[in-house]
């Protein structure tokens, strides 16, 4: 029995040994698992303030949570971006934006340029080759749903503060894409016709067409037959007094020939120009109920605009100076919308096979984009006398036209 007494002193001087042991590999791990839960919480840290954004579904909101992005991973929690970050995030979505071909807008047969000025071609790169900077893009398109959920808190839909009112044919389609260039303009791309066929389903329908912006952003749309509408000076104004009216116009007689130019290629049986411009055309009477004579007679449909707001709020665009002198009239209008001149003549060259100017090729693209192919189409020949005595019937309403805007069109020289 005393020969125990050695080993289980032995055993007992050891215990303390082993609980020491014990305890550090249990502090060891503690530590370890603490070490991973910190990196854990770091890691998710990081993924909430940069990591990618996906679209939400119907329009890019959460049901109850309007302006709430999810996060790639599924974790559904707003993540809060400051108001700078936001901006230069913006810009990135839309200059990606440039970089695709925007969908054409819808083609009614009845919209400014049905499906001619609506639809925009990528160029090889062989016809961008002209003098100039190497500008800053084309035309933007919508970025895909759900993608300005990014913008949060600071982003959001507003009625336009600007809108195109006119005329068909007369180029609206190509000044919208031009300003669409702006940073700081952001634009829906199809007509929406709210004004004029769609009024019933009010304004908070009418707001969800647009695209979400910023502050100092404007948002605009354009709808040409708005200009021939008897009741859209009234309920444009009602929707806001404010409200800034952009009408491209061009020369009457070359605008009508243009619109039936678009009518002939959808329906190629239609009757002559000549047939449908005279009632009788040996007495050289003009059928003003024509819809392509009548919308020419500007100063008519004017004189309803000007009854709901102040010539001050409303920009003539001349059709002509947007082909000769893009630059120039862009400049024009981003002043009449307050908007610092970012589109100069570095942005466009001039497509000798087109004839008519298009956007230089945006950054990390080598394809310039233009107007649609069926921009441009060639107008049938028109007898003389016909083109005569049209120019002679809007000579008188041109001359109005040019006092009540204060601007000569010259289209009478």
């Amino acid at each position: 029995m005393a020969s125990l007494g050695p080993a289980g002193a032995l055993l007992t001087s050891a215990e303390p040994l082993s609980r020491s042991i014990f305890r550090k590999f249990l502090l060891m791990l503690c530590s370890l698992l603490t070490s991973l839960y910190v990196f854990y919480c770091l890691a998710e840290r990081c993924q909430s303030l940069s990591g990618p954004v996906v679209g939400l579904s119907g329009g890019g909101e959460e049901a109850g949570a309007p302006g709430r992005g999810v996060l790639a991973g599924g974790r559904r929690e707003p993540a809060r971006w400051p108001a700078a970050a936001q901006r230069k995030r913006l810009l990135q979505l839309q200059l990606r934006g440039r970089r695709r071909r925007p969908p054409a807008p819808r083609d009614d047969g009845e919209g400014d340029d049905g499906d001619g000025d609506a639809a925009w071609d990528e160029e090889t790169p062989g016809l961008a080759a002209s003098p100039g900077g190497s500008g800053a893009g084309s035309s933007v398109a919508e970025p895909p749903p759900g993608t300005l959920a990014l913008l949060l808190d600071e982003g959001r839909k507003q009625l336009p503060q600007a809108i195109i009112i006119g005329v068909k044919k007369g180029g609206t389609r190509a000044l919208l894409e031009f300003l669409r260039v702006h940073p700081d303009v952001r634009a829906v791309g199809a007509e929406p016709h709210f004004f004029d066929r769609s009024y019933d389903k009010g304004l908070a329908w009418y707001r969800d067409l647009m695209p979400r912006t910023l502050e100092g952003q404007i948002t605009m749309e354009k709808t040409p037959s708005y200009f021939v509408t008897r009741e859209a000076p009234a309920r444009i104004s009602a929707m806001s007094r404010d409200t800034k009216l952009i009408v491209v116009v061009r020369d009457p007689v070359t605008r009508a020939i243009s619109d039936y130019t678009q009518t002939l290629s959808k329906r190629p049986d239609i009757p002559s120009f000549e047939s449908l411009t005279f009632k009788n055309r040996s007495a050289g009477l003009i059928d003003t109920s024509w819809s392509a004579i009548q919308i020419g007679i500007y100063a008519k449909h004017l004189e309803h605009w000007l009854r709901h707001f102040p010539l001050r709020q409303l920009l003539f665009v001349s059709g002509e100076r947007l082909i000769s002198d893009p630059a120039g009239e862009l400049g024009r209008v981003q002043d009449f919308l307050g908007l610092k001149r970012i589109i100069t003549d570095k942005h466009f060259y001039f497509n000798k096979t087109k004839g008519f100017p298009c956007l230089k090729k945006p950054e990390g693209s080598s394809k310039p984009h233009c107007l649609g192919k069926t921009k441009g189409r060639p107008h049938p020949e028109i007898a003389a006398e016909a083109l005569r005595r049209l120019r002679d019937f809007y000579r008188p309403f041109n001359l109005k036209f040019y006092q009540m805007t204060g601007h000569d069109f010259g289209w009478d020289g």
